[in-house]
């Protein structure tokens, strides 16, 4: 007789592992869970088909012109569905504005050279002085584009500005300038030495909490011009743009103090025994596993920032949001708000979303390199 013996491999069983052990398990384990299961997809056929029969087939994509305005009497009987031929007619207006209708290539340069800087700075390849550098020169022109006035462009004040370029230089300036002010800050309300600094610090931060971000925009709209020397009247984008920064340090600030307390008081002292000086210790110690550990309030604190910025119509500022609500004030197309709304929130989705995702991959493999 033979000493080896021929051996199979036994599969587990289908309803231990895959597609039907998943299903089993999350959906089906229990009586309430089934019903639950069966209850909830219910809802999202019927949902899904509602939406399907509204927005895709009988849906009206085009209309036709009737002298030199278009006629929407195509999207007004009984049995239309979605007006997507709103979005056709005014779409260039929802994104730029009111910002010239045969210059608006500008401000399209400037959103995809904004989302490019948003790409290159998530990439740690870039993560070096050579960034700052980035940063500057994109922001230099795409200011060059918005302004003009040079190279042969012509010069379009700020009031004539509108749509997603604003959103997206009130968001980027807002969360790049309030993070640096809310370490600081958030450093200076746990500086025990310094009961000054760290008396003005909390004050600050209770006081911008304490206030909606209206009440700051009007202050900053009105207020702001008086601290200004004789002569110097800051314009309506600048005055929301330093309510913005301000109102996003103060939370950062609550959030990175949080940090701070979170990381082990061993950290705090094994810099001390090295001999390192109180910034040298937060620089290359203490701040980084601070940050590390407040990613996703940190996250959700800019996704907020982001969408905030349509608070910035009550000081007569049109941004992505209320450029939409203007386009379909228009008497031809009154009523196809749905439509407008659906796309505008697809929009913000888009870049919420992508900073939800990227935040937490950098989660992980943060969380990765710890384990090692």
């Amino acid at each position: 007789m033979s000493d080896t013996t021929a051996s199979t491999t036994l599969r587990p069983p289908r309803l231990a592992v895959g597609p039907v052990a998943w299903l089993r398990t999350r959906l089906f384990s229990s009586w309430w869970s089934t019903v639950v299961t069966l209850v909830l997809l219910y809802v999202v056929i019927r949902l899904g088909i509602t939406l399907l029969d509204w927005g895709v087939l009988r849906a009206v994509w085009s209309v036709p012109m009737k002298g030199n305005a278009p006629d929407p009497s195509a999207c007004r009987v009984a049995d239309a569905g979605a007006c997507w031929a709103v979005i056709g007619e005014k779409y260039r207006f929802i994104l730029f504005g009111r910002y010239p209708f045969y210059e608006q290539w500008r401000p399209a340069i400037c959103v995809v050279l904004f989302i490019a800087l948003y790409i290159v700075s998530a990439l740690r390849y870039f993560w070096n002085k050579w960034l700052a550098w980035i940063w500057t020169g994109t922001l230099i022109v795409i200011f060059v584009l918005m302004w003009g006035g040079i190279l042969g462009m012509t010069y379009v004040p700020q009031d004539e500005w509108g749509g997603l370029p604003i959103t997206l230089i009130l968001t980027t300036f807002g969360g790049t300038l309030a993070f640096p002010l809310g370490i600081v800050v958030a450093l200076g309300r746990r500086a025990t030495s310094m009961p000054a600094v760290r008396a003005v610090c909390i004050v600050y931060v209770e006081l911008v909490r304490g206030v909606p971000l209206v009440a700051l925009l009007f202050m900053a709209s009105v207020m702001f011009p008086l601290f200004m020397p004789e002569g110097l009247n800051p314009d309506k984008l600048l005055r929301a743009q330093v309510a913005l920064i301000l109102f996003a340090a103060a939370y950062l600030a609550e959030v990175i103090r949080g940090g701070l307390q979170a990381v082990p008081k061993g950290q705090y002292e094994a810099a001390d025994a090295l001999g390192l000086s109180y910034w040298q210790k937060m620089r290359l110690i203490i701040l980084p596993q601070a940050l590390r550990i407040v990613i996703p309030p940190l996250v959700n604190l800019f996704n907020s920032l982001f969408k905030d910025t349509s608070l910035v119509l009550i000081i007569g500022i049109f941004d992505l949001l209320s450029a939409g609500k203007i386009a379909f004030a228009d008497p031809t197309w009154q009523g196809f708000g749905y439509e407008v709304y659906i796309v505008l929130a697809a929009i913000y989705f888009v870049f919420c979303f992508a900073m939800s995702k990227y935040s937490a991959g950098l989660e992980q493999d943060f969380s990765r390199a710890k384990r090692r």
